[in-house]
């Protein structure tokens, strides 16, 4: 499958949302609701860049690099540190706005103050384990997640830090779902997916610490059952978001760990790939209300990277795509 054709799409909507250099809206039009801001946008900004980054067309003039800097810092609460946009929890903008800046090489003008509480050990793991994980676990997921990443990606901790909240994860995680805390699959009233696309995020801040996977061989076997059993919610493979992205990272990156039912994983994800690579080619750029929202096609960019790095040779483009979890925390 040659993808050339779609990534000119996809840059072609990064264009379209340019207010200035390095600055960037999220979207381009309205809804019903009108509850849009069409101007510049936390996630606008760092999903351009993500995206850019992605496909091989990140700015490289030093003097352009610093306007997207000034703008991505511009965003930040001085006070708190933080970033907030009304869509996503502040740790989610917040760790999103800071894997945008590092993707320049930069640091935020300010230190995350309102995070330093949980560098102590019994706060971090009383506010994991605080979590919503039987009700919300993917909304959820954007903070805990979220947490290490910001933190890491500033280097605020150490390591410490790293094992301490590592040896939560890792000793709390269900061994028949090889996700979420013991029990909350079974005792909340999440779907199985929704656990699956929120331990998505706690999976790439294993990846990036080269941490192993907890019960990585039980996540396979509940990714790969959700998806001959099309369990992955009703509009799985046909939407412009990121729930795709958290499937084929879970599958690719624990069958990388240990080998496990690889031909079958490999099956799985050729199978989707053909699927959804179709779909987004015949999606209309200039009209789409979900390709159009950048945070929305950012995630289905890197399902295409991950697809492209998990199956070599199968998705062709001139300039191989990059996955920016392969660089940083946090999507």
């Amino acid at each position: 499958m040659n993808i050339d054709r779609l990534i000119n799409k996809i840059h072609k909507v990064v264009d379209s949302h340019r207010l200035d250099n390095g600055v960037y809206a999220r979207w381009i039009w309205n809804r019903p609701q009108g509850d849009r801001d069409l101007g510049i946008n936390e996630y606008g900004c760092a999903d351009a860049a993500n995206i850019l980054y992605t496909i091989g067309q990140f700015p490289s003039d030093p003097a352009e690099r610093d306007q997207w800097v000034k703008a991505l810092r511009s965003l930040q609460n001085p006070e708190t540190g933080m970033y907030s946009e009304k869509t996503h929890h502040t740790i989610h903008t917040t760790a999103h706005c800071l894997a945008a800046l590092e993707l320049f090489d930069a640091q935020p003008d300010y230190p995350l103050t309102a995070l330093m509480p949980y560098l102590d050990r019994q706060r971090m793991e009383a506010f994991l384990a605080g979590l919503n994980w039987t009700g919300s676990p993917w909304n959820n997921s954007h903070q805990g997640a979220g947490l290490y990443a910001a933190l890491a990606i500033t280097r605020s901790i150490d390591l410490e830090w790293k094992k301490w909240y590592f040896d939560w994860l890792s000793s709390n995680c269900d061994p028949v779902y090889g996700m979420s805390p013991k029990g909350t699959v079974d005792a909340g009233t999440a779907e199985l997916y929704e656990h699956m696309c929120g331990w998505f995020h706690y999976m790439f801040n294993h990846n990036h610490a080269h941490m192993p996977f907890p019960h990585p061989e039980r996540l396979i076997d509940s990714c790969l059952s959700m998806y001959a059993n099309n369990a992955l919610g009703p509009r799985f493979g046909k939407m412009v978001g990121f729930k795709e992205i958290d499937w084929v990272f879970c599958v690719n990156r624990a069958c990388r760990q240990t080998g496990y039912r690889f031909k079958e994983c490999h099956a799985a994800m050729r199978d989707f790939a053909e699927k959804y690579v179709s779909y987004l080619n015949n999606l209309d750029w200039e009209t789409d209300d979900e390709f159009n929202d950048l945070h929305m096609l950012f995630g289905a960019v890197c399902a295409l990277a991950e697809l492209q790095l998990a199956l070599p040779g199968e998705l062709e483009s001139t300039v191989p795509l990059k996955l920016v979890l392969d660089r940083r925390p946090f999507i």
